[in-house]
C-alpha cells in the first residue's frame, strides 16, 4: 500500500490504494485476513443501513432489519459465488477459490459502505417526509445505486487479473519462456573460451646467418689480398605471419519477438536491443494474445452474466425475507408469506405515488 501508514478502515484502503488490493489478491498474499477484515465492515456498515429502515415501523423492526440486511448479501454471496468459481474454471481461468471471494467481497465492501454514506439522507427523510411508499423506492434506489458502484469494482479487479493472465489458461508459449534463461546461460559462457582461443599466435622472426648479415653491410676483402669484390645487399625475407584463427560466431538463442527487434539475437544480448548488421522487423502492430489487456477472455464475458444472476437472486431474496421497512398498517412480523415478486411490488408501489 501507498503511504507509510496502513489505514485503519479497510474501505478507505479499497478506494484510496485499490491496485495495492489488486496486487495483493493476485499475489495472495494475506487474504485471510484481507477477507476477515472486509467481512466485519460489510456486516457493521449494512447493520447499520438496516436499523434505518426498519426504524420506518418501530424499535423492533429496526433490530431484525439490522440482522437480516447482512445476511441478505451474506447468503446471495455463498449461493453465487460456486457458479462465478465453477464459470472461471470452465474456460481456463486460474482463480483460486480464496481469489474470487476476496473480489466479490471487495464488491461487497464497497457496496455496504457506500449504503451506509447515504444513511443521513435515508434518516432525513424519514423525519420530515415519512411516506412509506415514498420511502421504500428511495431506499431501493439508494441500495439500486450503492450495488453497480460495487460492481463496478468487481468488473475491475477482474480486468487486473486479465492482465496478469489469471483469466486464460497457460500456453505453451509461457512454458517455453520461463526455460529461455537458462539456454540463454550456457552459450554465454562458452563464448568468451572460443575468442580466447581463437587468438592469432606472435609472429617468431627467423634467424639470419652471420656471413649474409657482412654482406648486407657492404664488401668482404679478398683471400689474395686484391681489391674487395663489390657484392649486392642482400635483402631481408619477411617472416611469414600466422593467420589466425576464425572466431567463433556466438550461439543464435531464440527471444520473444517485440517490435522492431529480430528473432535471433546472440546469446547473452540484452533483450529490447538489436545488435549491429541484424536486420529488424517490420513495424507494425503485433497481434493480440489470449489474456492481454486488449482482447476480453470468455471468463471477463460471463463476470457480466454472472452479475445478472447475483442481482436476480438478491432481489428475490430480498423479497423472500421482508419486511425490512415495515407496513405501519400492519402489525410487526417476522417475515411475510411469499406471494407475488419484488418486481411486481415496485411498479405496484410506482403506481401508488
Amino acid at each position: 500500500m501507498s503511504g507509510d501508514r496502513p489505514s485503519p478502515l479497510v474501505i478507505e484502503r479499497i478506494l484510496r490504494d485499490r491496485q495495492g488490493i489488486w496486487q495483493q489478491i493476485v499475489a495472495e498474499r494475506d487474504l485471510n485476513a484481507l477477507t476477515g477484515r472486509m467481512l466485519v465492515s460489510s456486516a457493521v456498515a449494512l447493520a447499520c443501513y438496516g436499523a434505518v429502515l426498519g426504524a420506518f415501523h418501530s424499535a423492533l423492526m429496526a433490530l431484525t432489519s439490522a440482522v437480516k440486511l447482512p445476511l441478505l448479501f451474506l447468503v446471495t454471496l455463498v449461493i453465487c459465488l460456486p457458479t462465478l468459481y465453477l464459470f472461471n474454471l470452465v474456460f481456463g481461468a486460474r482463480l483460486s477459490v480464496r481469489q474470487s471471494v476476496a473480489l466479490v467481497m471487495v464488491a461487497i465492501t464497497v457496496t455496504s459502505m457506500l449504503a451506509v454514506a447515504f444513511a443521513p439522507i435515508s434518516l432525513f427523510f424519514l423525519i420530515t417526509a415519512p411516506d412509506y411508499g415514498f420511502f421504500k423506492l428511495l431506499n431501493v434506489a439508494i441500495l439500486t445505486l450503492s450495488a453497480v458502484v460495487g460492481l463496478r469494482f468487481l468488473t475491475g479487479g477482474m480486468q487486473v487479473l486479465n492482465e496478469h493472465g489469471l483469466l486464460a489458461p497457460a500456453t505453451a508459449g509461457q512454458a517455453a519462456n520461463a526455460s529461455t534463461p537458462a539456454a540463454q546461460a550456457v552459450p554465454a559462457q562458452a563464448a568468451p573460451t572460443s575468442v580466447e582461443a581463437a587468438q592469432p599466435a606472435p609472429a617468431v622472426a627467423e634467424p639470419v646467418p652471420a656471413g649474409a648479415a657482412v654482406a648486407a653491410n657492404g664488401s668482404t676483402p679478398a683471400a689474395d689480398g686484391s681489391a674487395p669484390a663489390t657484392t649486392q645487399p642482400a635483402t631481408a625475407q619477411p617472416a611469414p605471419v600466422a593467420q589466425p584463427a576464425p572466431v567463433a560466431q556466438p550461439a543464435l538463442v531464440a527471444q520473444p519477438a517485440f517490435v522492431g527487434q529480430p528473432a535471433l539475437v546472440p546469446a547473452g544480448y540484452p533483450a529490447g536491443m538489436v545488435p549491429p548488421g541484424y536486420p529488424q522487423r517490420p513495424w507494425g502492430t503485433p497481434p493480440a494474445r489470449r489474456g492481454e489487456p486488449g482482447q476480453r477472455p470468455a471468463s471477463m464475458t460471463l463476470l457480466y452474466i454472472w452479475i445478472l444472476l447475483f442481482g436476480f437472486v438478491g432481489t428475490q431474496l430480498a423479497w423472500t425475507l421482508r419486511p425490512f421497512f415495515g407496513d405501519p398498517g400492519q402489525g410487526f412480523a417476522l417475515f411475510r408469506s411469499i406471494d407475488g415478486n419484488f418486481y411486481a411490488e415496485i411498479l405496484r408501489t410506482i403506481g401508488n405515488l
